[in-house]
């Protein structure tokens, strides 16, 4: 039986049938086979920073150091207070009736120095806490276990840009697997390494290195080589006995050509393999290595900066062997749609990353906004992205990690019933007509979280925090009540419609 098969019968056979599921007049309706759920992540909503021997993260130093480039000069150090809030979480996911939860694993929880010499137990006890309550609410749980907070002992050392970190997350991963591979049974071993590689290791985002087109490649490379031995690590001595899947997560906006010019036509594939296939195309594709397209720039312009090597570091054949065919489904986050316009840069001396890849984006002035900067609403997009996937990398079984829109607080949010509609008809369309192999659907978040450098500006969740309650009130919006109804039917509601 093939991976892809046994996944799909892993969900059907954990996830228990909704109670509450009716009858609906709707004619846009998912396969029964199809799962609805919620996402988090530790740093954005956990808090407890320091408690019970948690070791420091990347993101509780910058955000401490650094203030000014937090939007709003806040931190994640109480956040939501899920640490202490978990069972009311889980509450809420039952209310809404979806089926699967993911979360992420904080590293420096499990481990405060990032090393298997000191176990935190108080961090173990949380999350099997936290899974035995999903479990006693037949919420099955997807767990993630690198989510951009990494300990700032390994940072110190060099971080994702030293080789030694490969090891070390291997080590955690180990860790994970043995404390709580009974109750998971789906891992993502990475979120999104686009960004907290570029964004990271080349730009603001924790640990601010603004190391563009330099050490966000050594990231990269790192990433890949670690999943790819998590996985193996995986295969080789758990799968057996733990009989679970493992996967990774790729974030993926959709790059339209500006125009239909061939040189837009072009910026636009190239901008798609810089930005999704540098990581995707070394595990779903037959060569195991990255996309061509990145490989020849980066050593052309390389060699034009006069380095004596290539800024893209080159696997070896055991790591190509190592990283090729290491997933068993694709994690997906998808939000938005760019333009990609053909730009002739001028190659300077300093390396970049946007430089590597040319072309500029854009997005149309009359896209509908959320209140993030880089997020427009664009449905069709997620359609494109799925079909290019497909068409890329042979239909691979893809599960959408994330997906959601940014508003000002406020219950009302009809804004947000708008987006998930039309991304939730785009989707079924491309399951359906396009026969795109996507078993399942995540919407980020459940509830308002930290938002990295936008601090508690920017607001997806399902359900509204009041940050300043004592107890970090959660109060259930309208999008909840709208998404509850699709996780628990299956179908989009004819009957809910709203205009802006």
């Amino acid at each position: 039986m093939s991976a892809s098969v046994c996944f799909i019968y892993l969900f059907l056979a954990i996830i228990r049938s909704s109670s509450d599921a009716f009858e609906t007049d709707s004619k846009i309706c998912f396969p029964k086979k199809f799962m609805f759920g919620v996402a988090t992540a530790a740093y954005q909503i956990e808090g407890a920073w320091n408690v019970s021997a948690k070791g420091e993260s990347i993101w509780d130093r910058y955000t401490h150091t650094h203030p000014e480039r937090i939007f709003d000069h806040n931190t994640g150090d109480v956040a939501a207070d899920s640490y202490h809030n978990f069972p009311r979480d889980v509450e809420l996911m039952k209310q809404l009736g979806v089926q699967f939860y993911r979360f992420s694993i904080s590293w420096p929880r499990i481990l405060p120095n990032g090393l298997t010499n000191e176990v935190n137990e108080d961090g173990i006890r949380y999350y099997n806490d936290l899974l035995e309550e999903l479990f006693r609410n037949g919420i099955m749980p997807i767990v993630t276990m690198y989510h951009w907070d990494l300990p700032q002992s390994l940072q110190d050392m060099g971080g994702w840009t030293n080789p030694i970190i490969i090891d070390y997350f291997v080590d955690y991963a180990r860790i994970l697997f043995e404390a709580f591979g009974d109750k998971v049974k789906v891992w993502i071993t990475v979120n999104e390494p686009l960004s907290f590689c570029e964004d990271g290791y080349g730009g603001d985002d924790a640990p601010g290195s603004r190391s563009s087109g330099f050490e966000d490649y050594l990231c990269g490379h790192n990433v890949l080589i670690a999943h790819g031995r998590v996985y193996r690590m995986y295969q080789e001595k758990y799968v057996k006995q733990q009989k679970g899947f493992v996967g990774i997560t790729i974030d993926f906006r959709w790059i339209e050509p500006a125009s239909t010019s061939d040189d837009d036509q072009r910026a636009a594939e190239v901008i798609r393999q810089f930005s999704f296939g540098w990581f995707a195309h070394p595990i779903f594709s037959q060569t195991g290595d990255y996309p061509p397209i990145m490989r020849k720039r980066i050593d052309i312009i390389s060699k034009r900066q006069h380095f004596h090597r290539s800024r893209l570091p080159v696997f070896t054949p055991e790591e190509v062997e190592i990283i090729r065919g290491s997933a068993d489904f694709f994690g997906l986050n998808h939000y938005t749609t760019s333009l990609a316009v053909y730009s002739d840069t001028k190659i300077t001396p300093q390396p970049s990353f946007y430089t590597d890849m040319g072309g500029i984006l854009k997005e149309k002035p009359e896209w509908p906004k959320s209140n993030s900067t880089w997020l427009k609403v664009v449905p069709w997009g997620f359609r494109k992205a799925l079909n290019w996937i497909k068409n890329s990398y042979n239909n691979p079984l893809v599960l959408v990690t994330e997906n959601g829109m940014s508003l000002e607080p406020g219950l009302q949010d009809t804004r947000r019933v708008n987006y998930i509609d039309g991304y939730l008809k785009a989707l079924h369309t491309a399951i359906v007509k396009d026969k795109c192999n996507v078993i399942g659907y995540t919407y980020w978040s459940l509830i308002d979280n930290f938002e990295w450098t936008r601090g508690f500006s920017e607001r997806f969740g399902l359900y509204e925090v009041d940050y300043d309650s004592p107890n970090k009130t959660r109060t259930a919006r309208l999008s909840a009540a709208y998404y509850g109804k699709i996780a628990r039917t299956k179908c989009i509601p004819s009957s809910w419609y709203f205009v802006d």
